[in-house]
């Protein structure tokens, strides 16, 4: 936030001397020494009176005054205050490593739109690229000779994949269980592929019993084994069939043997989501095995990781498919799409190629060594790899950034191009993930009874069915958290959208069906090893997140844009979030709401943020203030929410003015420093200062923006010497807030970058050592606290705080910044005397005394700067006689002191 036009660092000097005034119980004993002898001794009981009267209202407001300075929100219990600073810390903390997770800057995935219809990638034509399921009949019938002789051509065998290749020949049937997306298909192809007689090839001897061809093997062009036999010839399209996936799994040796088939190798892709009712067992797979190899037939079933099939995977016949090397696969694509020619858009009507296939034939020229190098090279760099945000690449996914590369390289794609559509890669799995997912539930005539039937699913089906949608939902929102904590949300939204499906029943939950693994799978997400934060304790944790930074976007991206009729059940979902107690939690949630509000602000407003920002919970309105925030950070969205912000600051609502306060103490409430200072001042002085707390602890969000801190500060001198008492309240509450927080509380990891390693710090001494120009104006602050009356023992307290926070133990810890502002502080003999009470307090204290060793270096730091050396000097000896001139004045609340020259 950019500072004051006319403003500037505050001057160095002390406040002029604004006259003399006596205040409490002293200075009515003082006036009481003055007055004349004619005054009678009834009139001096009753001044007598009226001095205990006076001290004891003094007392009252001290006491007001602490209360106020210790609460920074205002509200609360009274043993809430160090509660309330702890989540602020923890809040802090949280956003900072969540706002990583979006990207911001103009909508969530840098365009305004997640749909997209036809794209030219390189030479690679792709149409329809929205998502959706390809029909059963797509995928049924003999597998085509030339997708057969390309998978042969460019395929790179994992690790594991003779493994792979000795378990079928020997069993003759093969579970394969992995994600979709994960090349589980062409391993299978390519398996079949291997063990399959080819016809029209020379006779040779079969694979042995270890699963090795003993004949020729094939290479391709570009240098790279194959792994298979010899090409085929014509006829041969029979030799490897897909199975229409609506087969029953249970007689499998009579649906897929049905013909009269030999030698030909079986894919049965099984669809996702199956109860365990519908999978073969392995008796099942006995029977069918055999039928196999009566007919000398191989049969690969891939099957979707999750709870249902891991009995089978852990049977004979079921291992899970590694995952091809990504770095290896990418150089093949690349060779094979920079050997192609620049392929002219289509211009007629007719059939065009889909995703992944070219528009024509490679040419047998090589490719050269310099291009296949700068083309690896580009793939490496950083602009490309955070536009794509995916940490490891799907088979799919290097297909199209290879042509995205090629295209580049080859002059069709500008790089502006380029990055703009490595970003749509995360799109795509999102919108994969997505379509369709819940249809099988949903589907016409499902919710005819109320019994489980062949129109109607179970209750945990649809649980089943939909979990997997809600988990990548609650990563979206919760990455980060340790993994229990996203998946019970998970199994929170999963009821809620079970109850939007079908709300004539209450959905069941089931209990022990959770398979991590699947999750994790299904997801593109890992486990690792880390720390979360417990009662403001690190303690160690296993943490889930994406395997990309750009998953938590695009699926967020592709819920809200896409599938409205999702948004109902998971708003209900994030009003939850923002009522738990786990700054952690909460805070994310918010995160997430504000990227949604960008995608969508009317729809946000209405069932997020309004709601919440008035709600009589403390806790939903910080979330509220959180999410416009976020919200915020993108360009389209900076100015509506300070028009709503500015609007809340002047309503009737005491909940929104109190949410409209903590909006203005982030960086982008308002357009400048003294506009947010101007609404802080006008919500901290209404109601007879009921929101002063708030607003005060706001300024001090405010004053720890880089840029704005010297505008933050020059405004508390000018509300301390302002006539007016509740704007003098509000400068020194806010001054004596500001000496008692620790950085931690309102850091900003964007705009407080300096004081990222002094988050255990209070907040003054990290800003006299960070920023040495802001010593001298914050200790001005200071003095004036420790100057006025009502003020004093709050900032009494505030010195007792630094001084303890020097040191760690027998470490420097904060000494630092001691070490730079009591000097400050300290400009002439008579400025020691509040450093002796709180150091002579220190030494009386009997839970935690200091040594005198110590005592006697924070009475040595305390010396004025100015002053004769007295190095000598212990805390318990008087000090020398005050220098000669006008003390600082103190500021009250009928004669403020005077600005400073």
């Amino acid at each position: 936030m950019p500072d004051d036009p006319d403003g500037g660092a505050v001057e160095a000097q002390r406040p002029r001397r604004g006259g003399e005034h006596v205040e409490g119980a002293e200075g009515a004993r003082e006036q009481g020494e003055g007055r004349g002898a004619d005054q009678g001794e009834g009139q001096g009981r009753d001044e007598g009176r009226d001095g205990k009267v006076e001290q004891a209202e003094a007392e009252r407001e001290a006491d007001r005054f602490r209360e106020l300075a210790r609460k920074p929100l205002g509200e609360g219990q009274d043993g809430e205050a160090d509660e309330q600073a702890a989540d602020m810390a923890a809040a802090s903390r949280a956003r900072s490593s969540t706002r990583a997770s979006f990207r911001a800057g103009g909508d969530l995935n840098s365009f305004v739109s997640s749909v997209f219809h036809r794209a030219q990638i390189g030479d690679v034509f792709n149409l329809n690229l929205g998502a959706g399921r390809p029909s059963a009949a797509a995928r049924s019938g003999p597998v085509p000779a030339e997708e057969l002789r390309r998978l042969r051509r460019y395929y790179e065998e994992p690790q594991g994949y003779l493994t792979l290749r000795r378990m079928l020949h020997a069993n003759r049937l093969l579970l394969l269980g992995a994600a979709p997306g994960t090349g589980r298909t062409s391993t299978a192809l390519a398996l079949l592929d291997d063990l399959t007689p080819h016809r029209t090839a020379a006779p040779g001897p079969r694979p042995d019993a270890s699963g090795e061809p003993a004949g020729a093997v094939a290479t391709d062009d570009a240098g790279g084994a194959s792994g298979g036999p010899l090409p085929d010839g014509e006829g041969s399209t029979a030799r490897v069939r897909r199975v229409e996936p609506g087969a029953d799994l249970t007689a499998l040796d009579r649906t897929v043997l049905d013909g009269d088939h030999r030698g030909v190798g079986f894919l049965l892709e099984l669809p996702a989501g199956l109860p365990s009712s519908a999978l073969p067992n392995e008796v099942h797979l006995d029977v069918f095995a055999a039928a196999l190899a009566r007919r000398d037939c191989y049969a690969v079933l891939v099957v979707t990781v999750g709870a249902a099939v891991v009995p089978l995977l852990g049977g004979r016949y079921g291992t899970t498919c590694p995952p091809p090397p990504a770095s290896a696969l990418l150089e093949s694509r690349l060779r094979e799409q920079l050997r192609q020619p620049p392929a002219v858009p289509p211009t007629g009507a007719g059939p065009q190629p889909h995703v992944g296939m070219a528009a024509g034939p490679a040419p047998e020229e090589p490719v050269p060594p310099e291009l296949l190098r700068e083309a690896a090279a580009l793939a490496e760099d950083p602009e490309v790899l955070a536009a794509v945000g995916l940490d490891e690449l799907r088979p799919a996914e290097v297909g199209l950034l290879a042509g995205l590369l090629a295209g580049h390289l080859r002059g069709s794609l500008t790089r502006r191009q380029l990055l703009d559509e490595c970003r749509t890669l995360s799109l795509r799995q999102a919108q994969e993930w997505f379509a369709g997912l819940d249809r099988d539930a949903t589907a016409p005539g499902r919710a005819a009874d109320s019994a489980p039937g062949p129109d109607r699913l179970p209750h945990h089906r649809t649980a089943d069915v939909l979990h997997p949608a809600a988990f990548r939902v609650a990563l979206a929102v919760l990455g980060g958290l340790t993994y229990s904590t996203v998946s019970l949300a998970a199994h929170t939204l999963t009821w809620e959208l079970s109850m939007e499906t079908d709300p004539e029943r209450t959905p069941s939950r089931p209990l022990f069906s959770d398979d991590p693994e699947s999750d994790l799978l299904l997801s593109r997400a890992e486990v690792r090893e880390g720390v979360t934060e417990t009662a403001g304790i690190e303690v160690p944790a296993r943490l889930v997140g994406y395997r990309g930074g750009a998953l938590p976007g695009a699926v967020l991206a592709e819920v809200w844009d896409r599938h409205h009729a999702a948004r109902a059940p998971i708003v209900r979902w994030l009003r939850q979030l923002a009522d738990d107690p786990r700054p952690q939690v909460w805070v994310r949630a918010a995160v997430a709401v504000g990227e949604l509000c960008a995608r969508d602000f009317d729809h946000g407003h209405e069932e997020l943020l309004r709601p919440l920002a008035g709600a009589a919970s403390l806790r939903r309105r910080l979330f509220a203030a959180t999410a416009l925030d976020q919200a915020a950070r993108h360009d389209r969205y900076r100015e509506p929410v300070r028009a709503l912000i500015e609007d809340w600051s002047g309503t009737e609502s005491a909940a929104l003015r109190w949410t409209a306060a903590m909006g203005l103490g982030y960086p982008r409430g308002a357009r400048r420093t003294s506009a947010a200072l101007d609404r802080l001042a006008g919500i901290a002085v209404r109601g007879e200062g009921a929101q002063l707390p708030v607003a005060s602890f706001n300024v001090i969000r405010l004053a720890v923006d880089a840029d704005s801190s010297l505008a933050v500060l020059r405004r508390l001198h000018a509300w301390t010497s302002d006539r007016r008492p509740s704007h003098q309240n509000l400068g020194l509450v806010a001054i004596v807030r500001l000496a008692l927080t620790e950085v931690a509380e309102v850091w900003d990891d964007e705009t407080a970058a300096d004081l990222a390693d002094r988050l255990d710090w209070p907040l003054p001494l990290a800003l006299a050592d960070a920023r040495p120009a802001l010593a001298e104006p914050l200790a001005d602050l200071m003095w004036t606290a420790l100057h006025t009356p009502r003020s004093r023992d709050a900032a009494l307290d505030a010195l007792e705080h630094w001084f303890r926070a020097a040191w760690a133990g027998d470490r420097p810890k904060a000494l630092p910044g001691l070490t730079a502002l009591l000097p400050a502080l300290v400009t002439r003999e008579g400025d020691r005397r509040p450093v002796r009470q709180v150091v002579e307090r220190m030494l009386r204290d009997e839970d935690d005394p200091i040594s005198r060793a110590r005592a006697s270096e924070l009475w040595r730091l305390a010396r004025p700067a100015a002053g004769p050396a007295t190095a000598t000097t212990t805390a318990t000896e008087e000090p020398a006689p005050p220098r000669s001139g006008p003390p600082r004045p103190r500021v009250h609340a009928d004669h403020p002191g005077g600005r400073r020259p």
